[in-house]
């Protein structure tokens, strides 16, 4: 792949990745109040909700602000986490266990928590792909950089 055709693809994935972590946030911001009042004596659902919605926005501003496979691989992180625990907790009755509520939901209800799962897993597969490509071009430039040590015989 020529650095053009991987510049664009690179560009391409960035903004899948920041759009799905923008809808991340803003559902799990715009739904955390409607679980308020489910909670243990430490946390509520509507604090989780808020804790993965600052992470989404800092994955993606990360992602802007500096493009490197760290970022890249953070931002995988928060949208693999929040696609595995909306698909776990829909499926699963995990139970309250330590300081995390009881978030059991069975129902794909309303249309936004069908709307960031998707979003969620667009930006996991994007920002796994985008990691990769940042790894590839780290292989290659990694033995025309002129502050690589030499290797001794």
């Amino acid at each position: 792949m020529n650095a053009r055709n991987r510049s664009t693809l690179q560009v391409a994935l960035t903004v899948i990745v920041v759009a799905g972590l923008a809808v991340d946030a803003y559902v799990h911001f715009h739904l955390a109040s409607a679980f308020q009042n489910n909670k243990t004596s430490t946390l509520s659902e509507a604090d989780l909700f808020r804790v993965e919605a600052v992470a989404a926005v800092v994955a993606a501003a990360a992602l802007l602000v500096r493009p490197r496979r760290y970022t890249a691989a953070f931002a995988f992180l928060v949208a693999a986490g929040g696609t595995a625990a909306v698909v776990v907790y829909r499926y699963v009755d995990v139970g309250a266990f330590g300081p995390i509520p009881n978030m059991y939901d069975p129902f794909w209800a309303p249309a936004e928590k069908t709307l960031s799962a998707i979003a969620e897993a667009a930006a996991a597969i994007a920002a796994l792909w985008l990691f990769v490509l940042f790894h590839q071009q780290r292989r290659t430039a990694a033995p025309n950089q002129p502050d690589a040590v030499p290797a001794r015989g």
